[in-house]
């Protein structure tokens, strides 16, 4: 019996992926920021918005269907922008694209990935979205967007809630910073993981050396040990509307700004010709005061009047955590984590179970519903208290 034989859920393919990976890895990409308060509400949020199931409805045709941006999407669903699925396998990003491609969904590529745009643009097929960091050097940024352009990326995804950066702490004492530091601790982890060791990061050193950041600009890309401190020149600190105006002359394609939690923002947004927006808290990885998606989600479908669309992240570990999402007025969900612990877990073949773990559950949840199709998801879905 393999490894994913054993993952009936996607908590199944955590516990499958933290045994395989180094803890510095695992924790980089399972943990939140300070305290974790916003992690723990992201999930908190899901488990308290409760639904009342309907009986003797026909449900012998539940389809979880949908479309995004005009074309058609197998299920609600795509894969968000996660920097470290190469370290969770080799090429993960690769690996993660044609698990999406496979089930019928977009997926993400991050700026902070280990695999090329190009390479995932001729290799993986389905529909590719390209995620951005805007540089302090913003014509460096403009250069990544016109790569992704040349490549066939249909949407840009540019990802605004970064600030000043994250106080994830526990990168600080595995090591896991940029440029990787190896220190003692880290060293004993990763002889412990000889399986990860071998395939992974022997399997780079093998073929082309030492993991870098593929998709930055050729002056700051390097090695994930390099010398140079380069994190702080990803934030651009000095940025504005005028910048999503800019980037609307200069992308030919679909524009979505990730990161929105306030209304006003999300009025902005639409003023200014975004094709989207994301709702999302950076699955609990920035701010650790910052609301749970979840429940500022009615409030931005208000304030948008469907004059755009709206997608949401953050904590989405069940099928039903997605009809959720749906029933209070979310056009598509993004998930990062459950598809990282698939991959981290089993490659491809993990991240096309992760996703089949969610399609099936949204589709047994639709039926205790009474639905049969995603557009028939409202809020008349959920208990009145």
């Amino acid at each position: 019996m393999s490894r994913l034989d054993r993952c009936y859920n996607i908590e199944d393919l955590r516990q499958a992926a933290k045994k395989r990976l180094p803890k510095g890895v695992f924790e980089y990409l399972d943990k939140g920021t300070e305290d974790e308060v916003a992690l723990r509400n992201n999930r908190r949020a899901f488990e308290e918005l409760k639904m009342r199931n309907r009986v003797l409805c026909d449900v012998s045709d539940v389809k979880m269907h949908s479309e995004i941006f005009g074309k058609p999407v197998n299920m609600p669903l795509a894969i968000a922008p996660t920097g470290i699925a190469g370290l969770c396998w080799y090429e993960g990003e690769l690996e993660l694209a044609k698990a999406a491609a496979a089930a019928g969904v977009p997926f993400t590529l991050a700026t902070g990935s280990n695999t090329s745009m190009e390479k995932v643009a001729k290799e993986a097929g389905g529909r590719l979205w390209f995620q951005l960091y805007m540089w302090r050097e913003k014509e460096l940024s403009y250069e990544l967007v016109r790569r992704a352009a040349d490549a066939g990326f249909e949407a840009l995804i540019w990802t605004v809630d970064i600030g000043h950066g994250a106080n994830r702490e526990h990168n600080a004492r595995n090591g896991f910073s940029t440029p990787y530091k190896l220190n003692a601790r880290s060293a004993i982890d990763v002889l412990r993981h000889p399986e990860w060791l071998a395939t992974v990061l022997g399997r780079y050193l093998a073929t082309t050396g030492m993991p870098t950041h593929e998709n930055y600009p050729a002056k700051y890309k390097q090695s994930i040990t390099g010398k140079h401190k380069i994190e702080k020149l990803v934030r651009a600190d000095k940025v504005g509307w005028a910048d999503v105006d800019r980037l609307r002359e200069i992308w030919p394609g679909k524009l979505i700004i990730k990161g929105v939690l306030h209304a006003e923002d999300a009025q902005q947004a639409v003023q200014h010709g975004v094709d989207a927006i994301v709702v999302s808290n950076h699955g609990g990885r920035n701010m650790d005061a910052a609301d749970a998606t979840l429940e500022v989600l009615p409030e931005i479908v208000d304030a948008v009047g469907g004059k755009t669309k709206v997608i949401v992240d953050s904590g989405v570990r069940r099928g039903s955590d997605i009809v959720k999402c749906i029933g209070l007025g979310a056009d598509l969900v993004l998930t990062g984590r459950a598809t990282l612990y698939g991959v981290g877990a089993g490659g491809q073949a993990g991240a096309e179970l992760a996703l089949k773990h969610l399609k099936d559950e949204m589709r047994r949840t639709m039926a205790y519903l009474g639905k049969q199709r995603v557009n028939e998801l409202s809020r008349d879905i959920f208990a009145r208290r």
